[in-house]
């Protein structure tokens, strides 16, 4: 057999089951949708997957969104923000090698705050703004997702626990981070800046090959010696 037969076989199998399993997803929802519509959840505007919390229509989907549940740290709501995000080539502000960037690659927040945010695809290419490190207690896979095709957008909430953290924010398409989307979220004094954030952090991490704190340590061997030496200086 040809290797060109191979791969038609292999895509011929693979479309197959994606249809079978697209049926049974049907069947499934078919067979435990409630007689009574007032027994809905309520998502009339594309399709609801209760078991990871996405939202899909034609223009994007908003993954793990939540509005109300408290991080175990946070006792209240602390601030309520809205931000919109932009993506498209004209952010990435003529940095050498990037193609794409943000808008905003930097958003600051105050611990068990609630962000609410729109995300707009400037580009025909689809984009993403996910946020990475979220406890998974809340938030499964521990990221907080929004993901719009060109042209269009989509907006989505979520509630950041109470601890100071730098959390990456990053479109997890091929390349697409390397090339310019990424961020950072700051909640409260934050952890430090992530790399390669554009206008914010360098493009690589500065690793020193000495030891830790031998600034500190250099410093007190030149005092001990200016003091030897007055002293030395004093006896003759």
């Amino acid at each position: 057999m040809k290797p060109g037969t191979y791969l038609q076989l292999l895509f011929c199998l693979t479309f197959a089951a994606q249809v079978q399993a697209q049926a049974q997803h049907q069947d499934h929802a078919a067979t435990n949708q409630p007689a009574d519509p007032s027994e809905d959840s309520g998502e009339s505007d594309g399709a609801h997957h209760d078991h990871h919390n996405m939202t899909v229509d034609a223009e994007g989907a908003v993954m793990n969104e939540n509005l109300n549940t408290l991080p175990r740290n946070c006792t209240e709501i602390s601030r309520d923000y809205q931000f919109t995000v932009r993506a498209g080539r004209t952010y990435a502000n003529n940095e050498p090698g990037m193609i794409f960037g943000m808008s905003e690659p930097e958003i600051r927040v105050e611990p068990c705050s609630r962000i609410e945010l729109t995300f707009i695809n400037e580009d025909e290419v689809r984009h993403q703004w996910m946020v990475h490190g979220l406890p998974k207690y809340l938030y499964p896979a521990g990221m907080f997702h929004i993901e719009v095709v060109g042209g269009a957008q989509k907006t989505g909430t979520f509630i950041v626990p109470g601890d100071d953290q730098t959390y990456l924010l990053h479109c997890d398409i091929a390349q697409h981070m390397e090339k310019g989307m990424r961020g950072q979220l700051v909640v409260g004094r934050g952890s430090g800046n992530l790399w390669a954030v554009n206008g914010i952090s360098d493009d690589f991490i500065r690793s020193s090959y000495l030891p830790r704190n031998t600034g500190w340590w250099l410093a007190v061997a030149l005092l001990a010696g200016f003091v030897v030496a007055l002293k030395f200086k004093s006896f003759r």
